[in-house]
């Protein structure tokens, strides 16, 4: 198979980057006096994607080399050697990699479903980062482990996304030395700046768990950590790359779905019901860089139940969204900093407001989306249409984004959000503007200022927040200051706790001793938390240390006292038979915590708190991310969480306990089961769900949900159940 030589420099560089002059052919990697990396793509001709290596680009075109590691010895070279190729086609981008394995049998591979949790941190993987607009900001995310699992993911500034799901292929193989991995990238499931001649950005990871060693083909400083690859601004720049004109890049997915239900809470009583119905989305490559999404009917009968969670405070729950419509290029409506309701911060664009009330199914009726870059601006437009529902009026759903790239790393942007329809009755807005100043790699200050119409109780409606994070391997902190209104009320978002006016200061010293071979990090944190309502009275504070130490083995050892104080503004019902009155509580604890390194067949994180609470005392238990593989066909997640709490005004305790089951036929083919029970609902649900990717981007499910109450005698009595078959198809022109 022919090789043919490409210029030594691209045309031009991408999204306005200056030109980057690139290795002179036949040469494909050059390196400056601080190691880092500039390479070069070859054009060759179609490759047969089977992992074997036996084309004539491995044979004819020296490989590029020289990984540095990040962990253990950052800088170092790493101890086992890795070949990359990069080359591309009039269709594909191709990587390619020979992995060297000095010690085979004691390769980590312990699963091969694809986007399975803890993929890097518990396999020997490889890894790729591209940043297609060479802008060192945003890129894709492509891993493969040793027996065919797969992970992809979009990185938007700093949040990453692990829920983008692009077409591409790929197959991994065996040679005596090691292992191999052939990938083939479409150009059309990637977006860029316009023009044929690209210069893209480039990092590759490689893991190598026994050891607890990664590293990467150009140099990332060691506080990256395992997010070291997810730095575009330190990728390399790849010059070469003669990418494809626009072409028509339509996706059409037509989707059936037949159902049979049954809910022993209806009125009237539903027994076997039989449902149907079809819709359809479609996606269109409106420009290289700019992409249209449109749905019709919309339906997520497939989307994996949610995990239940514990609550001992008087706020609400933030449930992360698993919708696929909403999750492709979700990162860019993020406003402010802030991925998820989980902190403190608002979320001014929450997705479950749409289409979800009180986890119950509201009906989409249809809606599109425009997501995508135009030269240094990065814009995101949504409008979501629901029908009535059960007493609940349908509403249309508005947001629009703006973001505009500043400086080397730096952002500024606006983000509104209407509400048609808003739970107070008339329409609702909400606005802000934000920045994401980044400085010396390890300096970031987000901020934002938003406010919104449809407001609750008094004030302006008014919300702002200003965080500067310190991120440096040996130390590092935070400071923050954020108020929110008590009237400020985004109806198309999330706020965890009104009313407030924070201040938080955290300092973290975590020093790698040299002479304790066995440790590689100690962690020392402290951390204050303070709060006061908008009349300034002392709403909450919490002071908190923690000693952990990480251990080269990737283990995890650390205790923390935490002393907190809350006034509750009105009685608190804290279980069903426990009222806690008006008054101001103080409490502390101590909790150890012990994580097992994810590379082991079981693994899990450990806790075990004990101290007073409010006026009495609670002890805690706690098993979270468990994972015990099996094989790398079967595996099981375990979680538990043991509460028993002792106050003035009673006692209780409660459990909540549930397993992912998963058994993987082949990396596009699993079947999982997640079950569940809570004591203080008195609920056990089952989810289980058969997925089959028959052919890139073309699905069957099969799922089949059940409820039921463990109060009635004897076995659990039924409150709902469904069975739900579903096919889609794509069909891309």
């Amino acid at each position: 198979m022919a090789i043919l030589a490409v210029l030594a420099t691209s045309g031009r560089a991408a999204a306005g980057q200056a030109a980057t002059p690139g290795p002179v052919a036949p040469a494909v990697v050059i390196r400056d006096a601080e190691n880092r990396a500039t390479l070069r793509a070859v054009r060759v001709e179609p490759l047969h994607i089977d992992g074997a290596l036996d084309e004539a680009l491995y044979r004819d075109v020296q490989p590029i080399s020289g990984f540095v590691q990040v962990e253990p010895k950052a800088g170092a070279p790493a101890t086992e050697e890795t070949h990359t190729w990069v080359a591309f086609d009039d269709d594909n981008l191709y990587l390619a990699f020979r992995i060297w394995d000095s010690q085979p049998e004691r390769r980590v591979a312990t699963e091969m479903r694809r986007d399975i949790n803890n993929f890097i941190n518990g396999n020997d993987v490889i890894a790729v980062f591209i940043d297609t607009f060479h802008d060192r900001r945003n890129g894709v995310f492509f891993a493969a482990n040793s027996i065919g699992a797969r992970q992809d993911g979009q990185q938007v500034g700093t949040q990453y996304n692990p829920d983008w799901n692009p077409i591409w292929t790929h197959a991994v193989g065996k040679f005596e030395g090691g292992w191999t991995v052939e990938m083939a990238l479409p150009f059309r499931s990637l977006r860029y700046a316009p023009g044929r001649a690209q210069t893209w950005g480039l990092n590759v990871l490689r893991t190598i768990r026994w050891k607890n060693e990664f590293s990467v083909l150009t140099p990332v400083p060691p506080a990256r950590g395992i997010n070291s690859l997810l730095a575009a601004q330190l990728a390399a720049p790849v010059v070469g790359i003669d990418a494809p004109a626009a072409a028509l890049n339509l996706d059409i997915k037509p989707y059936g779905v037949t159902t049979l239900t049954s809910n022993v809470n209806a009125t009237p009583r539903i027994s076997n019901d039989v449902g149907g119905d079809v819709g359809l989305d479609v996606k269109y490559g409106v420009t290289q860089n700019m992409t249209a999404d449109f749905t019709l009917n919309t339906d997520f009968a497939q989307v994996e139940a949610d995990e239940q969670q514990v609550n001992l405070t008087r706020f609400s729950l933030f449930f992360p969204e698993k919708r696929d419509f909403f999750l492709e290029n979700r990162d860019t409506f993020t406003f402010g900093g802030v991925t998820t309701g989980s902190g403190e911060a608002p979320v001014l664009f929450y997705s479950r407001r749409i289409g979800l009330d009180a986890g119950r199914p509201i009906p989409i009726d249809g809606g599109a989306r425009l997501t995508g870059r135009v030269g240094r601006y990065t814009v995101g437009a949504l409008n979501i249409q629901t029908d009535d529902e059960a007493g609940i009026p349908g509403s249309n759903f508005s947001v629009l984004r703006v973001k505009r790239d500043v400086l080397r790393q730096s952002s500024l942007g606006m983000l509104a959000t209407r509400r048609s329809v808003a739970q107070s009755g008339g329409p609702s807005l909400a606005i802000g503007v934000d920045s994401a100043l980044n400085f010396f790699n390890d300096i970031a200050i987000n901020s934002y200022w938003a406010r919104t119409e449809a407001q609750r109780g008094n004030g302006d409606g008014i919300s702002y927040r200003s965080n500067m994070t310190l991120n440096h391997d040996r130390y590092g902190g935070q400071l923050e200051r954020m108020r929110i209104d008590e009237g400020f009320n985004p109806e198309v978002g999330f706020v965890r706790r009104p009313d407030i006016r924070r201040s938080l200061a955290e300092f973290r010293f975590s020093p790698r001793p040299r002479r304790i071979r066995s440790v590689r990090r100690f962690w020392g944190m402290g951390t204050v938390d303070y709060f006061e309502n908008g009349a300034g009275r002392l709403d909450a504070r919490k002071r908190s240390g923690e000693f952990a130490i990480e251990f080269q083995n990737n283990d995890r050892l650390g205790i923390s006292f935490i002393d907190t104080y809350e006034f509750l503004p009105r009685p608190f019902r804290i279980a069903s038979n426990v009222t806690l009155p008006v008054g101001g509580y103080e409490w502390q604890n101590v909790k150890l915590a012990f994580d097992m390194r994810p590379q082991r067949r079981l693994a899990a994180q450990l806790a075990l708190e004990h101290g007073t609470f409010y006026n009495g005392d609670r002890t805690a238990l706690t098993i979270a991310r468990g994972r015990v593989a099996v094989n790398p066909h079967l595996s099981l997640e375990p979680t538990y969480t043991l509460n028993h709490v002792t106050l003035t005004q009673g006692a209780f305790t409660q459990h909540l306990a549930g397993s992912r089951i998963t058994y993987t036929m082949s990396p596009t083919m699993f079947t999982s089961a997640l079950v569940q029970f809570n004591s203080a609902t008195n609920a056990m649900t089952a989810n289980v769900r058969l997925r089959w990717e028959y052919q890139p981007g073309s699905e069957l499910f099969v799922v089949y949900n059940d409820e039921r109450d463990t109060r009635a005698s004897g076995f659990p009595a039924l409150s709902t159940r469904a069975l739900i078959v579903k096919f889609n198809r794509l069909f891309r022109f």
